[in-house]
C-alpha cells in the first residue's frame, strides 16, 4: 500500500503540473506567448543580445498582436 506522504506529493506535483499547462495553454489562446520560452530562446539563440523585461515582452506582443502603436486598431482577425 502506497505511503499516504507519497501519494500526497505524487497528487500536489500533477496538479501543479496541470496549473501549469493550463495557464500557458490560456495565455497562448489570448495570445501572450510564454514569457520563459521566450527567455530561454534568447539566451540560447542570442546570448549578446538584451532581453526584454515581463512587461516590455507583454507590450510588445500586443502592439504586434493588435497592431495598437499603429495609430490603428486592427483587431486580431
Amino acid at each position: 500500500m502506497p505511503d499516504l506522504q507519497d501519494l500526497f506529493d505524487r497528487s500536489a506535483r500533477a496538479a501543479g503540473a496541470t496549473l501549469y499547462w493550463t495557464a500557458r495553454t490560456a495565455r497562448l489562446m489570448v495570445g501572450v506567448p510564454d514569457y520563459e520560452t521566450y527567455v530561454a530562446h534568447r539566451r540560447a539563440n542570442h546570448p549578446q543580445e538584451p532581453i526584454m523585461t515581463y512587461a516590455e515582452f507583454f507590450r510588445e506582443r500586443q502592439q504586434a498582436r493588435y497592431a495598437v502603436g499603429k495609430g490603428r486598431f486592427r483587431g486580431c482577425c
